[in-house]
């Protein structure tokens, strides 16, 4: 989540808003949502893919895909409730996607297969919609008090695992673009990654 922990700032103060202390926050999601953002050369996002396999959440349970794309937003599931609410009060603020445009997501029903393993990767499919991740570079814990959505913090807390090859097929076509790898041979980053064991709470 290179844009995730770059964005989760210093825990928000306490009376700022209802629910700004962090003692009092209740959990609302329970699961893991692995990421994807792929770059053309130029540097421009050409897609952004958000995995959820959800345990528990205010909205249900059960897997799904967000994709975006500069041509629209498209949201795989067979619970509209839990992906539309995924998609609108997660990933449209998430950093990798902080200013691009956010189209109204079209919903596409269909059965979403994750297979996550911190060891060797992920795999999750559905609705023409094929995600691959391999090579786990590290796994690390994760943790803020001041994840915005919508102006609003929340709390996050997951184990990270960066990963060095990934690759996105949309409708049985592959996806243009590349990933992004950074950070030290100590502390690796990259735009492919797991995030497992994650707990929101607002």
């Amino acid at each position: 989540m290179t844009g995730l922990l770059a964005a989760a700032g210093p825990a928000a103060a306490a009376g700022d808003a209802p629910g700004a202390d962090p003692a009092l926050r209740r959990p609302i999601l329970v699961g893991a949502n692995p990421g994807l953002q792929l770059f053309d050369g130029a540097g421009s996002c050409t897609a952004y893919v958000s995995t959820w396999q959800v345990e528990w959440s205010t909205h249900g349970a059960g897997n799904a895909l967000v994709l975006w794309r500069p041509d629209g937003v498209r949201v795989v599931g067979e619970d509209p409730h839990l992906a539309l609410w995924l998609a609108d009060h997660f990933v449209r603020h998430f950093p990798e996607l902080d200013g691009l445009p956010w189209s109204a997501p079209r919903f596409h029903r269909s059965a979403v297969q994750v297979r996550l393993d911190l060891a060797s990767g992920l795999r999750a499919r559905g609705g023409g919609v094929d995600v691959r991740m391999a090579e786990v570079l590290d796994r690390r814990a994760f943790a803020t008090d001041g994840f915005p959505l919508a102006g609003v913090d929340h709390s996050l807390s997951l184990v990270f695992g960066p990963c060095g090859r990934a690759g996105l097929r949309v409708d049985g076509r592959v996806q243009p673009g590349e990933i992004r790898r950074g950070g030290t041979p100590g502390r690796p980053s990259s735009s492919a990654f797991l995030a497992a064991a994650e707990v929101w709470r607002a």
